[in-house]
């Protein structure tokens, strides 16, 4: 009798720690698992479903805390808002690769040059600015979409000082030029340039 129920007990252990392990696993997995030792497993939730499902709820939330700014007036409270085409267009794929590792269709350091190849080209400018250099758009740009333009993830006034705190040889011109409600952008490239420091 004693040996019947060490049985029941090992079995026992053992699934529940094979069903502990299935927990851990990413859903892929579990279900590759689950339908090799199971019959009648649900197929599972294709990752273009996944992902309109995530859409529509960011969509969503994105229209419901625009209707509490503006008071349900309809009229965002926002002035801006720059959305990335494909993103907007709901072609993720053209960036996303759901079976990647890092969820890219190439690595980040490379992934905007695929469409923006006219960076690429400038590459070779005797001036590039040291994001654009190692390819770090995000250093600056957000990715989906964002409320400043060029999809900037601040004011365009701001952004350049994110970075660039260091005194500056030009500083009493540079207060002067801030004053008068210029941006950074209004005599620098913030890409490359042929010219030293990046003027126009």
């Amino acid at each position: 009798m004693k040996i019947g129920k060490l049985r029941w007990l090992l079995l026992f252990i053992v699934l529940s720690s094979g069903l502990l392990l299935l927990s851990a696993c990413d859903p892929v997995t579990r279900h590759k698992v689950l339908t090799t030792i199971f019959d009648g497993v649900p197929s599972p939730i294709p990752p273009e479903k996944v992902l309109e499902d995530y859409y529509q709820q960011r969509r969503q939330a994105e229209l419901a805390r625009d209707a509490g700014k503006d008071g349900g007036s309809g009229q965002s409270g926002r002035r801006h808002v720059s959305k990335h085409r494909p993103y907007e267009e709901k072609k993720c794929k053209d960036c996303h690769d759901f079976t990647s590792k890092v969820g890219l269709v190439r690595p980040p350091r490379e992934l905007c040059f695929l469409c923006h190849q006219d960076f690429r080209s400038h590459l070779r400018d005797p001036h590039v600015h040291g994001p654009v250099a190692v390819g770090d758009c995000s250093a600056c740009h957000l990715p989906h979409s964002s409320e400043n333009t060029f999809l900037l993830e601040m004011d365009r006034n701001k952004i350049c000082g994110k970075c660039h705190q260091e005194a500056r040889l030009a500083v009493s011109m540079h207060e002067q030029v801030m004053t008068h409600g210029m941006a950074c952008v209004n005599c620098h490239d913030p890409h490359f340039g042929q010219a030293r420091y990046f003027l126009k």
